[in-house]
């Protein structure tokens, strides 16, 4: 999968994509995540790319002619239209794993961060085909929700994690949240593990885990629980 990402802070996001998962995907060459600063399509010798907002009030926008710009160039450079062009905005669905699950199929896909008071809405009203928030609460810019999203994609790319069956018995896949997970020791501090974790009944462990998730979604989460379960 490739992944463009349009930033006016490339440092900022650059970081996390050396380190981990994101970095053990593009090392194996299941992800190409490319950054791309807003900058180098900015206007003028100063490289300008935000102006006052039409209509007053506070903040500032990010202009069109070098999101346009930026845009178009790495869709030329691409030669095929992007599978998606997600907007990066506290007003779009909110992302969650079945997004995720849908978005790790694609094989391209474009990444605008906002940043200030947004971009000009002729840029959305455009090139964007998917705007995602990733939470009701507003971030100084785009750049750490991009992260996320290209964090949650990423790992559902088979053969990116060790353990294919790990993303799969991930909270959300199904609908509820996961299980207790323990580890060795058995005993820490007087404090032991569920004796059917160590029993080595696969199908009593099995059931064991399905009863957890449902608990613990009841008491957190009732809101991911179909009606029968409610």
């Amino acid at each position: 999968m490739l992944i463009d990402l349009i930033t006016v802070l490339p440092d900022l996001v650059r970081s996390p994509l050396d380190h981990s998962i994101l970095h053990r995907a593009q090392d194996k060459g299941l992800v190409e995540v490319r950054v791309h600063d807003l900058r180098d399509w900015g206007l003028g010798s100063y490289r300008q790319i935000d102006d006052l907002p039409y209509g007053g009030g506070g903040g500032m926008v990010l202009r069109p002619e070098p999101l346009f710009a930026s845009i178009e160039a790495l869709q030329e450079q691409l030669g095929e239209p992007y599978d998606e062009i997600i907007y990066l905005t506290p007003d779009g669905e909110t992302l969650d794993q079945p997004l995720a699950n849908r978005l790790s199929l694609y094989k391209n896909l474009l990444l605008i961060a906002g940043h200030y008071k947004g971009i000009d809405q002729r840029v959305r009203d455009t090139f964007v085909t998917r705007e995602i928030s990733i939470g009701d609460y507003v971030l100084s810019g785009g750049e750490l929700p991009a992260l996320v999203l290209i964090d949650a994609i990423a790992r559902l790319i088979p053969g990116v994690l060790g353990d294919a069956n790990s993303a799969l018995s991930d909270s959300f896949q199904d609908g509820l949240l996961d299980a207790p997970a323990y580890t060795r020791p058995p005993k820490f501090r007087g404090m032991g593990v569920p004796p059917v974790l160590t029993s080595g009944n696969h199908e009593a462990i099995l059931s064991w885990r399905e009863e957890q998730r449902l608990v613990k979604t009841q008491k957190r989460r009732p809101d991911l629980l179909p009606p029968e379960h409610e």
